[in-house]
């Protein structure tokens, strides 16, 4: 038994439970590969200041929650609390915005650390599926995003989810709205950090979920109500493509997000399955984001969700995903010379793409047969010095118990055809 266990507020992926997990990653990127997005991945801590001035100074995530550390050489470092601020880096080192057509697309999948109370469905330490469009101010986009991510979720089986839609405007509309919110909540009676934060970044209140904040929140200026016209019709043109695909939506007009680099377009993907911590994802436009951190105007949009949160959806609607057996032909040698002749088998079958593994350890047929049974295989290969001898294998369907004698050279093609 060891000593050491895993961090407070981590979790380890093991199997076969890890399989599910794979699955939901491979599922969410799949409409992205198919819609141009290409992948990127960027190192698992980042300059404290990249998050500082993109994720926003006055955010938990920056002042409570950021992983910090300083290096031997001086350096101050974080482990990256979220990805748009590393991948929007990465793509301005590399000049992807000069060498191609905009925007240029990406997806990335990693896993992500933040400060956090541990609860269900939050955690210091968690894993995303994110997507990022890069230089480009189209309302067709945002549609494009919010669309890929419903269909991936879909595709998983997943009903009970809503969409969050709301505008957080733009550098137009916004200072005017700012001032009458200030004005409103300096009004309220908050704590001296939730007054401080109504100075640096008084949206960041809206998202408060305390139920004291929440309860002196009941009538509010909504930005909505000071939208200029373009943030208007921005706004309509994403709400109209994206009725028109048939997605369902809600419009939230309280709905802000914990970074302060959104702008325009800004939506959440919440499952009522989850208790209080119901967002498996979201996203929106970061239009202003990339001059933040020292690049070019290139207005973007983009997401990330959730994979232990989509996980957890998935547990909670009882869907079971119907995945590939990780074997599907297990080797069973009786023998030294069995040992030799079925290792090479199971190499052959493993080269055809057939999932296959092998009795180690030179056990017994009753104790090989039940790791025959425990991995999951359907067939089962066995073979002792007779069979050998007559240049035969004797091959079992593990759920029928029918056991047949095959030529040993036909052995891997019979496999590849039951399988098929």
């Amino acid at each position: 038994m060891s000593t050491f266990k895993a961090p407070k507020g981590t979790y380890d992926l093991i199997p076969p439970q890890s399989a599910a997990f794979l699955a939901v990653r491979d599922a969410i990127a799949a409409p992205l590969r198919n819609s141009g997005y290409g992948y990127i991945e960027t190192p698992g801590f980042e300059n404290v200041e990249l998050f500082a001035r993109g994720v926003g100074e006055s955010t938990d995530i920056v002042t409570k929650e950021m992983y910090t550390l300083t290096t031997k050489g001086g350096d101050e470092l974080a482990l990256r609390p979220e990805g748009t601020a590393s991948v929007l880096r990465a793509a301005l080192e590399a000049n992807l915005h000069k060498i191609g057509n905009l925007p240029v697309k990406l997806w990335y999948s990693g896993s992500y650390y933040r400060y956090e109370r541990p609860q269900k469905g939050r955690y210091r330490h968690f894993s995303q599926v994110g997507a990022e469009a890069i230089g480009a101010e189209d309302p067709a986009l945002d549609a494009e995003l919010i669309i890929l991510a419903d269909q991936a979720y879909r595709s998983l089986g997943l009903r009970n989810f809503r969409i969050l839609l709301n505008s957080l405007g733009d550098q137009e509309c916004r200072p005017v709205y700012r001032a009458a919110l200030q004005e409103f909540l300096r009004g309220l009676d908050l704590d001296e950090d939730t007054r401080r934060r109504i100075e640096i970044n008084p949206l960041r209140v809206l998202d408060d979920k305390r139920d004291d904040v929440q309860k002196q929140l009941v009538g509010v200026p909504l930005l909505r109500d000071y939208l200029c016209d373009a943030c208007r019709a921005y706004h309509d043109e994403v709400r109209a493509l994206i009725t028109a695909a048939g997605v369902a939506y809600e419009d939230d007009p309280r709905l802000v997000r914990g970074l302060d680099y959104y702008t325009r377009t800004t939506f959440e993907f919440v499952h009522d399955g989850l208790g209080a911590q119901s967002a498996v994802g979201g996203g929106g436009r970061y239009d202003g984001l990339s001059e933040m951190i020292g690049g070019p105007s290139l207005p973007s949009v983009g997401w990330a969700l959730g994979v232990d949160r989509t996980v957890l959806a998935l547990e909670a609607e009882g869907i079971t995903l119907e995945l590939p057996a990780a074997t599907s032909v297990f080797a069973v040698p009786l023998g030294e010379e069995a040992r030799r002749v079925l290792f090479a088998t199971v190499t052959e079958l493993r080269r055809a793409g057939v999932a296959a593994d092998f009795s180690y350890g030179g056990r017994g047929l009753k104790s090989a047969m039940k790791s025959a049974n425990r991995s999951g295989a359907r067939y089962t290969v066995v073979a002792g010095e007779r069979d050998l001898a007559e240049g035969v294998v004797q091959l079992k369907d593990m759920e029928s118990g029918e056991q047949e004698a095959v030529a040993l050279d036909a052995v891997v093609d019979k496999l590849r055809s039951l399988l098929a």
